[in-house]
């Protein structure tokens, strides 16, 4: 199995606090981006990141790593669907393969969640939380299936059913109408989307599911209380152990 993580963003709701890209960030001693690295590797899974706002700190952070790189150097004038299209390559349909954003902080057993998720969602799953329905960055409306149905970050909070967690898994059966899709988009200069909004296009042919973390702690860094809340989390948990 492959994954490919988009790290090229500049970042630009943290970048006064800090002076390197925030996937570089640390948590217990460690950069969120290599305790990801290091984690996919434990499980064989081959690694793509992409790269862009300050290149070569990341690539320092990974260079005794089997890490591929691929790089965006538009990455100020662009979103992550030119990240993905960059690494397009990389899209290989012998296997699912795993997408996600670099500055997300998850554990084994959230990874574990998303290898298993039921192969009833077919074509492609993102996952989700639905313990932040209040408070949060960027929401999910599904049905009773967890069919993605809205999405956004200014759904109504009536509609809300979750939280996207910001990593996802394309089946390998879907990889190519995602990949001729991805394609497309970028052909029509729709540099500004995410590479989920590849998804979200294709949602009405193609049924996109969410499924729940059920639980399990992650955090996504945009801002510095993003990234306080996460530090406050992992001191809880040591704590209680």
């Amino acid at each position: 199995m492959r994954v490919i993580l988009m790290a090229a963003g500049y970042g630009g709701r943290i970048s006064d606090f800090t002076n390197k890209p925030k996937s570089l960030l640390e948590v217990n001693g460690q950069s969120i981006l290599r305790h990801t690295v290091e984690m996919l590797r434990k499980y064989g899974i081959e690694v793509c990141v992409v790269v862009g706002y300050k290149k070569e700190m990341i690539q320092k952070e990974l260079e005794d790593l089997p890490v591929t790189f691929v790089e965006n150097p538009f990455y100020r004038i662009t979103n992550s669907i030119a990240s993905l299209w960059l690494a397009r390559n990389y899209l290989k349909y012998d296997d699912d393969i795993i997408l996600g954003n670099a500055d997300v902080f998850y554990r084994e057993e959230t990874l574990e969640l998303l290898l298993h998720t039921p192969k009833s969602k077919k074509n492609a799953v993102l996952l989700s939380d639905r313990t932040r329905t209040h408070v949060g960055d960027y929401f999910f409306a599904c049905d009773k299936d967890d069919t993605i149905k809205k999405y956004g970050k200014e759904l109504a909070e009536k509609e809300r059913t979750c939280e996207y967690v910001g990593i996802g898994i394309v089946r390998k059966t879907f990889l190519p109408i995602f990949l001729k899709q991805l394609e497309t988009l970028v052909d029509q200069g729709e540099y500004h989307l995410w590479w989920e909004n590849v998804l979200y296009s294709l949602n009405e042919q193609y049924p996109i599911h969410s499924h729940d973390v059920e639980g399990r702690m992650w955090g996504e860094v945009d801002t510095v209380i993003d990234y306080q809340n996460i530090l406050k989390k992992e001191s809880a948990t040591k704590c209680h152990k």
